[in-house]
Parts: C-alpha cells; structure tokens; sequence
C-alpha cells in the first residue's frame, strides 16, 4: 500500500518500449483511486503521460500503446536527414489521440521533458508554451540517429533522455511518485556471454546507454530534496524495441505501490 501523499507530481521515465511498465502503474493508481496532481514525463513516459492527462483510462492508452505492437505500424524508413525513422506515421497516430490539443488543455497539468540539439539545454513543455501536444511528444521521442528530430518554434529538439530521463527536478509539487523504467533493475549485472560475438555487441551498447542513464537519474536523485516514492520495475529481461512484448512489459508495473 503506497504511503504517498496529495498533492503530488507523477513523474514517468523514458525507456522505449520498457516504458510500457508504466501501464502497469497507471492500472494500480486507478484501482486505488488515487489521480496525481501534475505529470511529468519524459520520451515514452511523455507519451503515456500524455495520454493519462486528457482523461484517457489505463485500458484505453493500452489500447492505443498496441498501435506500437507491429513496427510496420509506426516505422517509415527515412532514406534523408539524420535520423533512420522519418516521424509521419507516428505523428498520425499521436494526432488521432490529441488532434490539435495544447499541452495548456489537459485535464491533469502536463510537463514534456525534451533537449536542444542545438545546445544541449533541457526544454520543458508546460501549460506556459503555446505547443501542441503532439508537438512536444515529438520532440521527447526524438532519438538522435534513431527517430527525425522535430523543430519548434524554430529550435531543433531530441529525446529528452539526453538531459533528464526522470524529471524529479520539474516537479511542482514536494511529494513525488516517480517511476524509473531504466532504473536499478533494467540492467543485467552479468556481462553478455552470446555465442555470436556480434549479439554481444549489441548487448554491451545497450547495457552501456542504460548504464548512462542509470547513473544521470542517481545524481539528479541525490540532488533532489523532495519527497520522493521511487519505483523501478524489473525490466532487464526485455529490450528498449520490444514493443510486442506490451502484456509481459505492462505486468512489471503491476502490484509496486
């Protein structure tokens, strides 16, 4: 039984498809009828943060969240740019949740965590800027290298992993539920030991970005001085694109409050 405290701040991590743990969660708040005060939400925890602050119930955005199911659904091959995955598919699919919605109209008061590529600085999207939704998800998920980039207001952003993938330090409120996808058990603690060496590759550079990113989130953590109720599902069994795994993915945010 969560022994949190209202008002507080839901703050939801980045993860790619690890993120879908989240779904987890947002299914344990509604059961015990418990609804944040704020939300903030960086890359797929922005995406379903979202989702979870225009009303949306736990069983719709799941629903929605199986649009990610079939890579043939989402990805269309960027063959120009800087990026592998041109953004037009998502986009649709974020504008038939959202449509022209402003990150000022949602019911819960929603904050997209993204990054400058320009100059590195962390880009907060509140009710304060006159952006849309889609607009800033675009820009949280944007992957340097994997997914295009997206510019607003004339600046370029990227996922914004890249300067706090768990937004502790842009919560409102003292009392904060952050759930950390990439946190200490999302990682192995053995060494890749593959049969192909190139299997091992992919493992350790994985394994690496997740490292990074653990040890970001820690120093932010250990600078922050607000009450926080951390939670960090075991996802070191899946990979940041298993995003066909969204049953076994969700069932790891269940029963952690």
């Amino acid at each position: 039984m969560t022994n949190l405290q209202k008002p507080f701040t839901l703050v939801l991590s980045g993860g790619g498809a690890l993120g879908i743990s989240h779904l987890g969660l947002l299914h344990d708040l509604e059961k015990k009828e418990i609804t944040p005060s704020e939300i903030v939400g960086t890359s797929m925890g922005g995406i379903i943060g979202a989702c979870f602050a225009i009303g949306m119930k736990e069983d719709e955005i799941s629903a929605k969240v199986e649009s990610f199911s079939s890579l043939f659904n989402w990805v269309k091959l960027s063959f120009s740019g800087n990026a592998v995955i041109d953004n037009q598919k998502i986009a649709e699919i974020f504008e038939s949740i959202f449509q022209e919605r402003k990150i000022s109209e949602t019911i819960i008061p929603l904050k997209i965590i993204a990054t400058s590529l320009i100059d590195g600085h962390k880009k907060v999207f509140s009710a304060e800027d006159d952006v849309s939704i889609v607009d800033a998800l675009l820009c949280t998920m944007a992957i340097p290298g994997i997914f295009q980039e997206h510019t607003v207001d004339g600046i370029t952003y990227g996922d914004g992993f890249l300067c706090e993938n768990l937004g502790v330090n842009e919560a409102l409120y003292h009392n904060i539920l952050a759930v950390d996808v990439l946190g200490t058990h999302s990682f192995e603690k053995e060494m890749p030991d593959n049969f192909f060496k190139t299997k091992n590759v992919l493992e350790m550079f994985e394994k690496s970005m997740r490292l990074i990113i653990y040890n970001q989130t820690q120093t932010h953590l250990r600078n922050c001085s607000k009450n926080i109720q951390l939670i960090e599902p075991e996802t070191k069994h899946f990979k940041t694109y298993h995003f066909h795994k969204i049953n076994e993915i969700r069932a790891t945010g269940l029963g952690l409050l």
